[in-house]
């Protein structure tokens, strides 16, 4: 997470610089990992002094929100902690596609695999497989846009946390 440190990172010496409400979004599945993984990256990225959003006080519903999509669009990067569950989540599936095409658009992403492997992710195997298989019922032209973003973000190199202990990908 070197990118995440450097302070030079938040400042641009180009004439035109962009300004980001938040340094960091974090995309993960809540019921996985949100009272624990995820609520302590939250946690270290503050003492660095790194402005995260994290949905803790959005309302909940089927369709992504308008201040959810604003969030990701005015982060300068996005850390996408992909678990057991994250392909569960059309919210967290909505998420994905919003912060990859940022990505066009310059945005960092860091993956992170926590318990999964990135084929699992990338090859949507296991219970990726399993939760765009009952997605496809009701939406197979969603789902297909889904497949592709966890193709293209399982392919980026990243972290994965198993055992206790990171390993990069």
């Amino acid at each position: 997470m070197a990118f995440l440190t450097n302070k030079q990172a938040s400042s641009s010496s180009s004439s035109i610089t962009r300004q980001y409400k938040y340094d960091v979004f974090l995309s993960f599945r809540g019921e996985d990992t949100r009272l624990d993984f995820t609520s302590n990256l939250n946690g270290i990225l503050k003492l660095k002094g790194i402005h995260t959003f994290i949905d803790d006080e959005l309302p909940r519903g089927e369709e992504i929100s308008t201040e959810l999509l604003e969030a990701i669009r005015n982060s300068r990067s996005s850390i996408i902690v992909f678990s057991e569950n994250y392909a569960s989540s059309k919210w967290c599936l909505d998420e994905l596609v919003e912060i990859l095409e940022c990505k066009e658009n310059g945005q960092m992403v860091l993956p992170v695999f926590y318990k999964v492997d990135p084929s699992e992710v990338r090859n949507q195997r296991g219970k990726f497989g399993e939760a765009l298989a009952k997605h496809e019922v009701n939406n197979t032209k969603k789902v297909q846009k889904w497949r592709e973003a966890l193709n293209k973000v399982g392919s980026i190199s990243g972290l994965t946390y198993k055992d206790g202990c990171y390993k990069d990908q």
